[in-house]
């Protein structure tokens, strides 16, 4: 398995090599060459795995056996979701029912309470895997590799990524978080970890003018070769592709419960800021992994589900005029662009480009590559209808305010069984319940 950017096309290159790169130089994201089939008795023979090893064999269909042995990855793995030196829940991610049609997949159970602890604790762990290696093989007085983790964070982000990265031989990790827009608690998380590889920035501005400084630094060649940088953001692929497991263990946790029968199909919704999260549920959904539409849920920050129901995807909302960041209930996700969004709009180009072109590929990175000039030149760009009309037949989309949250927080606090959401799942639980009343119809 070889990848490439979105933007670009020719180049191909190593699992190892796009995990610790992060952000392509011509500012695009890296995506496989191709999404894997499952094997052809997947349901059956993953339905009894722990979740170390349904990770293993989900990831060994993305990395070539010549750069991580079966060994090698397995016990990266293990380390990783160690129970429970490192994760609270025996199943890691285990799902909890709400009612008949309605469940949680809890990712809250590693060490910084973040969903990303699932997928930094697995990068920081592949990051000193590789150093570790290459330098190894280097001869006697040659330089030792070093990487310069560079993250932006609005509260959970960094958090996560300290605690994968702290004490790593010939790491140097800095986040950079907006002054006064995350919580006490995750600022705490960051700021309070002593080891000496850890550096915290605290930035004058919001999360999207942190990811503008990292985006910066990444397209800076010269800079970025001196310090040998890396991203640690969901624009790093190895997020993504960690993600992915999760969906396949709701899968096999619900059909467990239901009996061994799954019908309708799933409809995961996944609250959503950076689009890291539900963009591996698509991937999941491509591999074949039954399910319904995924379903975006947004908050007042809501340029998703404004592209999804104009085409139109712009920084500023029109119909509010408000020029950036909406400060809710919900930080982690109050972004005004979301940086994933762009694999998913590759996909996209991609399909809307006849199947006779000989360089379809490039074709659609070149169509990217348009789209987000525009939207840097311009803060919006407009795809045609027949690229709205494919995002649809995958996603659908709905945004929840500050009131609603609060309501469905108090709401399921009220409920039998008893359940306290915190703000971002409940931006995803008044979603599902719109979803699903529009499902009947």
């Amino acid at each position: 398995m070889k990848y490439f950017s979105t933007r670009g096309g020719d180049e191909e290159l190593s699992f190892e090599e796009v995990v610790l790169a992060g952000l392509a130089p011509d500012g695009g994201l890296y995506i496989p060459t191709e999404v894997p089939t499952l094997p052809d008795n997947w349901e059956e023979d993953w339905s009894t795995l722990s979740y170390q090893d349904l990770a293993i064999a989900i990831l060994s269909l993305f990395i070539a056996s010549s750069e991580l042995s079966n060994q090698e990855l397995t016990e990266l793995v293990y380390n990783t979701y160690a129970y429970p030196e490192k994760f609270r829940s025996p199943l890691v991610t285990p799902l909890v029912p709400l009612s008949d049609k309605t469940h949680i997949l809890e990712l809250f159970h590693g060490p910084t309470y973040a969903f990303k602890d699932l997928a930094l604790q697995l990068v920081g762990n592949l990051f000193e895997f590789f150093l570790r290696r290459r330098n190894r093989q280097k001869a006697p007085g040659e330089r030792t590799e070093r990487l310069t983790v560079v993250g932006a964070t609005s509260g959970d982000t960094g958090s996560a990524a300290i605690y994968g990265l702290r004490n790593k031989a010939n790491i140097s990790i800095f986040i950079l978080f907006p002054r006064g827009r995350v919580s006490e608690i995750q600022e705490a998380q960051m700021t309070t970890v002593m080891d000496a590889n850890v550096h915290n920035v605290k930035v004058a501005g919001t999360f999207d003018d942190c990811q503008d400084i990292v985006k910066t630094l990444f397209a800076d060649k010269e800079f970025n070769e001196k310090h040998t940088l890396a991203a640690v953001n969901s624009i790093n692929w190895a997020r993504i592709l960690v993600q992915i497991v999760y969906y396949f263990s709701a899968y096999f946790q619900l059909k467990k419960s239901l009996g061994g029968a799954i019908n309708p199909d799933i409809q995961f919704v996944v609250p959503t800021g950076n689009f890291g999260d539900v963009l591996a549920g698509y991937y999941a959904k491509r591999m074949m992994l039954p399910m319904h539409k995924l379903g975006i849920a947004t908050n007042a920050n809501d340029i998703l589900t404004r592209f999804w129901q104009t085409g139109r995807y712009a920084k500023i909302d029109p119909t509010s005029g408000v020029d950036g960041v909406k400060e809710t209930l919900s930080p982690a996700m109050d972004i005004t662009v979301s940086s994933n969004f762009e694999r998913l709009l590759w996909y996209l180009a991609y399909q809307v480009t006849p199947v006779d072109d000989p360089r379809r590929r490039v074709t659609a990175c070149k169509m990217v590559a348009s789209w987000m000039a525009a939207v840097k030149k311009d803060g919006q760009m407009v795809v045609p209808d027949n690229v709205l009309r494919a995002a649809r037949e995958d996603f659908i989309a709905a945004k929840v305010d500050d009131v609603q949250i609060t309501e469905t927080i108090l709401q399921h606090f009220k409920a039998s069984p008893s359940y306290i959401p915190d703000p971002h799942t409940a931006v995803g639980l008044h979603a599902a319940a719109a979803f699903a009343r529009s499902n009947v119809k």
